[in-house]
Formats: C-alpha cells, structure tokens, sequence
C-alpha cells in the first residue's frame, strides 16, 4: 500500500535538489517551434510575408537613358536607354537591342548639337543633345592614280555609277546584329596611310573626302574582320577593285577596298578576327594597302574613332 503497482516506490529527489522548471517566453517556443519544423505563425500570415518577400525581391527598372555629351565629326554613337524604349534621331527610328544599346552614326560635316528623342516602357519622355566637336581636316595629294580612274570615259562613268548604287544599297540594311558593339579590332596591321575626311586631290584634280582609313601593308597580307557581322556585297569594282561589305547590325557596316582576294560570298556568316581576303592594289590604287571604311547607313564614320571606343 503506498506503493506504485509495479511494487516500487517512486523516486524522489535527493535531498537539497530542487526539481527543473522551464519557462519559456513567446519566442522562444517560437525558436524551438522553427527548429523543430513546427509553424506557430497564424495561418493567414504566409501570404502576407510571400507577398513582402516578391516585393522586396523585384528588380527596380532601370530608367537611365546614357550618352556620351560631346562626340567628334565622324564618330559612331552608342547609347543606353530602359530596354523597350523606343529611341529616334535625325527623323529616323533607332534599333534597340534587348538590353537597350542603340547607336547611330555623326557626319564628318556634322555641327551639332544632335539630338535623340527617348520614349521609355512607361510613356516618359527625355531628350538628349550631343555636343560635336569639329575637326581639323587637311588636304592630302594622292599622284600617279590611274588617269582613267580620276577622269573616265562615259562609258566607265556610268558602270562606276551603277557599282556605287549597288554598295550604297548593301547599306540600306537594319538587322539586329550586335556585332556594332564589339570592341572593335585592326583589319590588318600597319601605318596609317591615309586619314578619314582628309580632302583629296588626285593627280592634281579635287576629289571628295578620303571616306575611310588608308593601313599600308605589303600584298597578299590577310585582311580579318575587325568585329562580327554578315557579308553583304562581295565583288570586283572598277575604282575600289575587290570590295568586301561586312554588316555589323543596326545600320553599322564596314567595307574593305583594293583587296587582292576575297575570301568570302554574300551571305557568309563571318566572326571577329576571320580572315575574309589579302591585301591588294587593284582599283584605283598607287601601292598595295588596305582601305577601311565605315558607314551607318549613308553616314560615314571614322574608323579611328571605333578604334580608340576600346
């Protein structure tokens, strides 16, 4: 009697031991409750800190719209605006690309400011003016061209004025290529010859602009494409001899003058640093060298300036 029924006494505690007590605290059974795996939260209260969480987590729209504030005469133009945004300039719609770049290209004659129109995602608008540094542009004596090529017979006239209609419509193209945005690379190694802009006079008779860069090299040395892109027009012309268009999208292209070969067709796929022909002197040329023009669309840029955007 007095006694459990298993017949032994129940233990108690030794003497001066007193037994253990724990208090807890909301929290703390919270803390043990989340170790545990055990939601002690209301019900209702997840949905609300889901919905705090997706907001805090929400990437914030990038709204900036960036660009250079001064360019020089014959510079390409590259920009940042809110992907989505539609941009203008010169009364012409601009590419954007995925991730919102765009560009366009200044005239050598260009006095600026020029201004491109933003219209971002949301409908705000911002404006933006490009200050253009003017240039010095010297005048440069080319002797012992072909007379025939400074002078030509009709005949030759008008096959001249058929070949540039045909590169000048190479041109024309829009397509969502990004090699524009590369950092661009040499075509070939060398001195430079002959400058962008620079007037010329050929055999003592007033010619346009020089309308690229002239890089001296010894015939037969491969030509590389200085950034990625398309062949849009590949042929022999009768004042720029072998004549290659590479399209690097979004109105960019570049074209390769006097060349000897040509390695590639219209409609190659070609990436940067792939040889696409030899150096030469066909055309209306005194030496071998390379001629490396650029345009955005009927805009010619400056190669040079590509160059030194690295």
């Amino acid at each position: 009697m007095g006694r459990h029924a298993t017949g032994r006494r129940p233990q108690r505690p030794a003497a001066g031991v007193r037994p253990l007590r724990i208090w807890l605290s909301a929290a703390g059974v919270a803390f043990l409750a989340a170790c545990a795996g055990v939601s002690t939260a209301p019900a209702t209260a997840a949905p609300q800190v889901a919905a705090d969480d997706a907001a805090a987590d929400a990437p914030v729209a990038d709204r900036r719209v960036v660009f250079p504030p001064s360019v020089q005469q014959g510079a390409l133009v590259i920009g940042k605006v809110p992907a989505g945004s539609r941009v203008s300039h010169g009364g012409r719609d601009l590419r954007v690309t995925g991730y919102g770049t765009v560009a366009f290209g200044v005239a050598r004659t260009e006095d600026g400011p020029v201004g491109v129109e933003v219209v971002r995602p949301d409908g705000s608008r911002e404006t933006v003016s490009i200050a253009v540094t003017p240039r010095d542009w010297p005048i440069e004596r080319v002797n012992g061209v072909p007379r025939g090529t400074v002078d030509p017979p009709p005949a030759i006239a008008a096959r001249i004025a058929r070949e540039q209609a045909a590169v000048s419509e190479a041109r024309t193209r829009d397509e969502a290529r990004t090699g524009f945005a590369q950092h661009f690379a040499w075509p070939v190694e060398g001195r430079i010859s002959g400058r962008f802009g620079n007037q010329r006079i050929y055999n003592g008779t007033p010619g346009s602009a020089h309308s690229g860069m002239d890089i001296a090299a010894s015939n037969g040395t491969p030509v590389r494409a200085p950034a990625s892109g398309v062949v849009t027009f590949a042929d022999d012309l009768y004042l720029t001899g072998g004549t290659v268009l590479l399209d690097h999208g979004h109105g960019v292209s570049s074209n390769f003058l006097h060349l000897s070969r040509m390695d590639v067709a219209v409609g190659d796929v070609v990436e940067q640093g792939q040889v696409i022909g030899a150096v030469g002197a066909t055309g209306r040329a005194t030496g071998p060298h390379l001629h490396w023009g650029m345009n955005w669309f009927d805009v010619r840029i400056d190669p040079l300036l590509v160059l030194e955007r690295r």
